[in-house]
């Protein structure tokens, strides 16, 4: 398993309260971790995924997160990710799960990537 580099967190003391969130991308044959700041912003996130997935600025890509039913759910506004966010701290989930998957390899399963 590749550890993805991730946003430089604030060091808030050592007493977990950073609100940092596991994360676990699959790409292609990669499972990458990281962890985030539970008020990341869409376009950071889609940042931080085209650096470590070594997308081209241009080169556009999907987002899917896997719900409490094991159900891939597109992310695509800040909305969804608040969403998804939300429902992963609500269900005291260890780690929220996201498939990246290319444009041109629309229309596969989140499944043939694990």
């Amino acid at each position: 398993m590749q550890k993805m580099p991730s946003q430089i967190l604030p060091d808030v003391g050592g007493d977990g309260a950073n609100n940092e969130i596991k994360v676990k991308t699959f790409y292609n044959t990669e499972i990458m971790i990281s962890y985030i700041q539970e008020n990341i912003t869409y376009e950071d996130l889609c940042d931080e995924i085209r650096k470590n997935c070594r997308f081209t600025v241009d080169q556009p890509f999907t987002i899917k997160w896997i719900d409490e039913e094991n159900d891939p759910c597109t992310l695509s506004t800040q909305m969804e990710l608040d969403e998804a966010i939300r429902l992963h701290e609500l269900n005291h989930n260890p780690e929220l799960v996201i498939h990246v998957i290319r444009r041109s390899e629309y229309g596969r399963s989140c499944n043939s990537f694990v």
